[in-house]
């Protein structure tokens, strides 16, 4: 395998899909500390069903307030298609967040990537196709990476 096709999933322009997660996940943290919001990175949440409980490391987080997010920074394919793959990660977070104690926040942090073709973002489709698999209560919150804008899709308090 040469190296283009070891690096056909990597974010044109990035030293690695890791350092693309970090880097966003810094941008997040530093969002919400200027909202008032202090979080975390790799913040630890005892999550599960009944009596069976397990810890499960979140982006970032905060026991005081209690808040757990999830960042995403995912965009269109290059084609303009919708990146299944990363679909499948932002309904995983979702199950996560639905597994989450009930008096946690919980926000969906995620990159404003907006196509052309479809005429809305990624974080609108996702809102519009699996809106079903959001749990009452998760915040989508959308960074605009041009602006530096959040803008929230969804609030905590939106009604199903």
């Amino acid at each position: 395998m040469d190296a283009d096709e070891n690096n056909k999933f990597q974010r044109i322009g990035a030293v690695s899909n890791t350092h693309v997660g970090s880097d966003f996940e810094a941008v997040a943290r530093a969002h919400l500390l200027a909202t008032g919001l202090a979080v975390e990175p790799r913040f630890s949440v005892l999550i599960g069903v009944g009596a069976n409980k397990k810890n499960r490391l979140f982006d970032l987080g905060s026991s005081s307030p209690k808040i757990i997010v999830e960042c995403k920074s995912h965009r269109w394919t290059i084609g303009g298609n919708m990146p299944s793959a990363k679909m499948t990660v932002w309904n995983e977070a979702m199950f996560y967040f639905s597994l989450a104690p009930h008096d946690y926040r919980k926000i969906l942090f995620v990159l404003r990537d907006f196509n052309v073709r479809k005429q809305e973002t990624l974080a609108h489709y996702y809102l519009r196709i699996h809106g079903h698999l959001i749990p009452e209560g998760v915040e989508i919150w959308e960074y605009d990476d041009s602006t530096k804008h959040v803008s929230i899709l969804k609030s905590g308090e939106d009604a199903r």
